[in-house]
């Protein structure tokens, strides 16, 4: 029965990835004939760089998070500041915080050397955020392409549609619903999103601080549970004090940070999420459907990975540009003049 569920979502893919706006102009071999090549520029660069640094992989996909929830997936988060037009980039969610855009530009240059004004920044992104989680044992899936690039950012959008580490479960739910996303998008993709990906990624202590100071009434002092919970938070009171070392880093998933996998759904089961928007998940899920999606991702890999790809096909289509919509920049830190 398991299987059946995991091969359906499969199958479920390609068609729910034609349910939004300008996703009808986009296709897996969009490039075949202008650009054969493009994916394994794209795929070479990022493995290239994850050798040298595993931790770009969590930034290079929540790169493509970012993007897509202000606007659509249509790489405004790569532009600069320009006059009249604040980036993306320092927006609160972003600020000091995003990673990947020097290894986006390379990637990019070599393209435009290779196929000038052909493949768009935006495509970049999915293509580079897909690669990124395959080659960290993640699940791999076919990027439809053919998104074009905005003319513009949205420093407002990116302050009010990406989600803070601390938000409740009523507005994460309310946050999807605004892109399109379902409740079990939301459980899928927490894996991955809000401050980057929760499998691979790490947060600074001023975003985890409250989590690990906070009062144990929750907890049943001697079970295993708060044993462990314990256990978590004394190893976490190690990196971040109460006071001081805000930027200091710790893993999102302690037990496997480098690796794509499904260890993020048995942590907060354990009641052992980093953030407190992890833990909310379960603490906040009055009807339970939230807490059984947990529950079934914690207990099979290979059903979170195959709903996690359906989920990020969804994710990476939304609000895609696409014709006569805006346009292949030739740098991504810029509109074409």
């Amino acid at each position: 029965m398991e299987s059946m569920k995991i091969a359906l979502l499969l199958m479920g893919i390609l068609l729910n990835a034609t349910t939004l706006s300008g996703v009808e102009l986009l296709a897996h071999d969009y490039y075949k004939e202008k650009c054969p090549i493009a994916e394994n520029i794209v795929r070479h660069n990022v493995e290239v760089a994850l050798l040298k640094d595993p931790r770009l992989a969590a930034s290079l996909l929540r790169l493509h998070f970012h993007d897509c929830f202000v606007m659509g997936c249509d790489a405004s988060v790569l532009l600069d500041s320009v006059e009249g037009m604040t980036s993306e980039k320092l927006a609160g969610p972003n600020v000091n915080s995003l990673r990947g855009f020097e290894l986006i530009d390379n990637i990019k240059y070599l393209l435009e050397e290779e196929c000038p004004i052909t493949v768009s920044c935006a495509d970049i992104l999915a293509m580079a955020a897909r690669d990124a989680v395959q080659l960290r044992g993640g699940p791999r899936w076919e990027v439809l392409l053919g998104r074009k690039d905005s003319l513009e950012s949205s420093f407002t959008g990116a302050n009010l549609f990406i989600p803070a580490p601390n938000s409740s479960l009523e507005v994460l739910i309310d946050n999807f619903k605004q892109q399109g996303l379902d409740t079990e998008d939301l459980v899928t993709l927490s894996g991955e999103q809000k401050p980057g990906s929760h499998t691979i990624g790490r947060a600074r202590c001023l975003n985890f601080r409250q989590r690990i100071y906070e009062e144990e009434d929750e907890y049943h002092h001697g079970n295993d549970r708060y044993k462990r919970y314990t256990t978590f938070r004394r190893i976490l009171r190690s990196i971040c004090p109460v006071e001081g070392r805000d930027n200091k880093f710790a893993p999102l998933d302690l037990q496997t940070p480098k690796r794509f996998d499904n260890q993020y759904f048995i942590n907060i089961l354990g009641g052992n999420g980093l953030l407190g928007s992890d833990n909310v998940l379960i603490s906040q899920d009055l009807d339970g459907q939230i807490t059984e999606h947990v529950w079934a991702y914690a207990s099979n890999e290979k059903l979170f990975f195959a709903s996690f790809a359906k989920s990020m096909i969804k994710m990476g289509n939304i609000n895609v540009l696409t014709g006569d919509e805006g346009e292949i920049r030739r740098n991504c830190r810029f509109v074409n003049a």
